[in-house]
């Protein structure tokens, strides 16, 4: 058997694998869109099945004889082949290293918290909340123990693999260090200039049948292929789906329409790097985003980077005002949306104070994981931390405090430290195409968001998992991730 014929037989298996994947995302979207609140047990039983199958796809014996037969005769495969080999073997790697059983419980609890908590959030309940983030928090202890086990990664560094390759916790303490460093002095900083700035409320009555008019007005500005994707509507915004089948949601107020503009451009970003990524590798891994940071540098690219500039809000203003009766000009727009003011939740953070969000999960994601931090002591460290980063109490408010993410009722542990390297990131790129293309500003008041998104497409989305992370974004941007940049961007549009 030739290297070639092994490796058509991984190529059809793992393309048997994403059929499969594909069903269990539009039952992830079924689940926070139309599912009625009755079926979640059925539906908890029926996901944890599913993915026992998929886990014992990924781990099929056939597998290992197939990535050792094609690894040893690599040289008969052209590099983007080589690359996709690459990537197989990293996922069998990652599924190979967690017994079937634990895939199946961990899904069946991580569905039951998050079908009940979308209720116990809305009414703060946290007795009836604790015991299920307790069963799900114990089986990801479990997780990482396993994992840590085969791969001989400390056990959070496990876990943070599966989200970023390669990233490692003491990495991570150098990064995120650094800005814990300077995000202090500079949140003081742009308050105290913005102190002396005045403020129109944007507040009114936005009906949610014209919000969301906006929203799909704004993502074809964007360039989102409604023919491959729909909007719809959630508790937790997000994109699920996979390429050629997107998901989109986000979540309306009616006295707010920015919130949800805002998470409906965030994720607008998502969904055009799945969209735009290379569909000749469609099925296959090396077809699939690179990493969870480089998918939130892309979300926060469009969100910060376009969705805060002048330029681009001006752009908006009309269509804006062509739905919603909003009380205020496009430059008193520009000014709410670039307000930093320190607040509760995560998601509808400026892009000054969203790190302090994240240094905080980061801190309790690695205490769980290490046993220090239990779910019954969540809260008081919850509001220790808000307290010492953002001057803020959570005492007793639960909702908006330790239960308002989706993510660890799924336990996803390891997610959250994506989202401020997704900051850096998208600053990094940011500049590293005004190297090439001119200021952003610039581009945006001459109509050539269309130029923007090219360069992401050629730098970004069209190389999917061919190059890994760190080659990636030294190809697009001629050197390694450099915090710095994100500094340098904050310090740029708020204080200079």
């Amino acid at each position: 058997m030739t290297a070639k014929t092994e490796y058509q037989q991984l190529c059809q298996h793992f393309r048997t694998i994403s059929h499969f994947e594909h069903f269990s995302a539009l039952g992830d979207w079924d689940q926070a869109t139309m599912m009625p609140m009755g079926g979640s047990e059925a539906r908890s039983e029926a996901m944890a099945e599913l993915a026992l199958h998929i886990h014992s796809l990924k781990t099929s014996p056939r597998l290992a004889e197939w990535l050792d037969g094609a690894e040893a005769k690599a040289a008969e495969l052209s590099i983007e082949q080589r690359a996709n080999l690459r990537e197989m073997r990293w996922h069998y790697a990652q599924a190979i290293a967690v017994p079937g059983d634990l895939v199946q419980a961990k899904t069946l609890a991580g569905y039951r918290c998050e079908n009940q908590w979308r209720e116990q959030r809305h009414n703060n309940d946290w007795q009836g909340f604790r015991p299920n983030l307790e069963a799900v928090i114990a089986l990801v202890r479990e997780e990482a123990q396993a994992r840590s086990a085969h791969t001989g990664k400390a056990g959070y560094d496990a876990m943070l693999d599966r989200f970023e390759p390669g990233m490692t916790c003491k990495r991570l303490e150098s990064t995120l260090g650094a800005v814990r460093d300077w995000l202090p002095e500079l949140i003081q900083k742009v308050k105290h200039k913005q102190l002396h700035q005045s403020y129109k409320s944007s507040a009114g009555d936005y009906p949610i049948a014209d919000q969301k008019l906006l929203g799909r007005e704004v993502m074809q500005y964007l360039g989102f292929d409604f023919n491959q994707g729909r909007l719809d509507v959630s508790s937790h915004p997000f994109c699920g789906g996979v390429p050629g089948d997107i998901r989109l949601t986000s979540r309306y107020t009616e006295d707010d329409f920015i919130a949800a503009l805002t998470s409906t451009i965030h994720e607008t970003g998502h969904a055009r790097y799945e969209q735009a990524l290379p569909k000749d590798w469609r099925g296959q891994p090396a077809g699939m985003s690179r990493s969870m940071g480089i998918h939130e540098s892309q979300s926060l690219f469009f969100e910060m980077q376009l969705g805060g500039s002048r330029a681009f809000i001006s752009k908006l203003y009309p269509r804006i005002r062509r739905h919603l009766d909003c009380p205020v000009s496009a430059h008193e727009l520009i000014d709410n949306i670039t307000r930093v003011k320190p607040g509760l939740i995560r998601v509808d953070a400026d892009e000054v104070t969203y790190p302090a969000h994240i240094l905080l999960r980061f801190e309790a994601e690695q205490a769980f994981i290490d046993g220090s931090l239990e779910v019954k002591d969540l809260p008081d460290f919850w509001d220790q931390k808000m307290q010492q980063y953002l001057g803020l109490s959570t005492a007793g408010n639960y909702k908006d405090g330790c239960m308002q993410d989706i993510h660890w009722t799924l336990g996803e542990l390891g997610y959250f430290p994506s989202y401020t390297l997704g900051a850096m990131y998208a600053a990094q790129l940011r500049f590293a195409m005004e190297a090439e293309l001119g200021p952003i500003e610039a581009l945006l008041s001459q109509d050539k968001l269309g130029q923007i998104c090219d360069w992401l497409d050629e730098k970004i989305w069209s190389k999917g998992c061919l190059l890994e992370t760190d080659e990636l974004i030294r190809s697009a941007t001629g050197q390694s991730l450099d915090p710095n940049f994100l500094q340098r961007h904050l310090q740029q549009r708020y204080l200079d």
